[in-house]
């Protein structure tokens, strides 16, 4: 019984330092080298703060900036998760229909709008970073009001949404997007002339 015993335990005990020590490291060491940005996490910094990540979604407020898609955890990295309202819930069609209603009524749409689906329903984590082009591009008219740009700042926020669509991945992979994070960065690094000034 001793015989078996001992071998058993050397067993786990070398398997848990392998496995649970060694590949870590060097799975770490390896992505460190040949993707170190990554490897810690898709930060994105502005003049040398860390200002997120472009893996996750953050929450924009005011007309001064494009929205995020909603979050069912206030983007809280966390605690992510979605909901877990079902399609045929009361309280999913009651929210939908106030944030369709919002949306609309805060971009100055047409009661007719149609609203990208990411502007209405959380994504199964919370944490989603983009939106799609449609998505910025029914918010182009807010912002540039909020920013008092005239037509010359319309057409260079317009130019800026469309530079910022990523096509799908590996060019078969999703669907082609705007991560909000990125698009407000160089938002406020967009230098308009022609600005309102009343």
């Amino acid at each position: 019984m001793k015989k078996a015993i001992l071998p058993a335990i050397y067993l786990t005990l070398s398997m848990t330092f392998v496995t649970g020590i060694i590949y870590p490291l060097f799975i770490t060491a390896v992505s460190q080298l040949i993707f170190p940005g990554r490897a810690d996490g898709s930060l994105v910094k502005v003049d040398g703060s860390v200002v997120g990540s472009k893996l996750i979604g953050q929450h924009f407020t005011g007309d001064r900036y494009f929205w995020s898609r909603p979050s069912s955890t206030d983007y809280n990295a966390l605690p992510s998760g979605a909901s877990n309202y079902g399609p045929t819930s009361d309280s999913l069609k009651t929210l939908v229909e106030r944030r369709r209603a919002d949306f609309i009524q805060l971009n100055s749409l047409p009661s007719n709008a149609i609203v990208p689906a990411e502007m209405l329903y959380a994504s199964g984590s919370g944490l989603d970073p983009d939106i799609s082009p449609e998505g910025a591009e029914l918010q182009i008219e807010r912002v540039a009001r909020a920013r008092r740009f005239g037509p010359r700042g319309r057409e260079a926020l317009a130019k800026l949404v469309r530079r910022s669509v990523r096509g799908p991945q590996f060019g078969l992979l999703g669907e082609p997007r705007v991560n909000v994070l990125l698009l407000n960065i160089a938002l406020d690094t967009l230098h308009v002339t022609g600005r309102k000034t009343s």
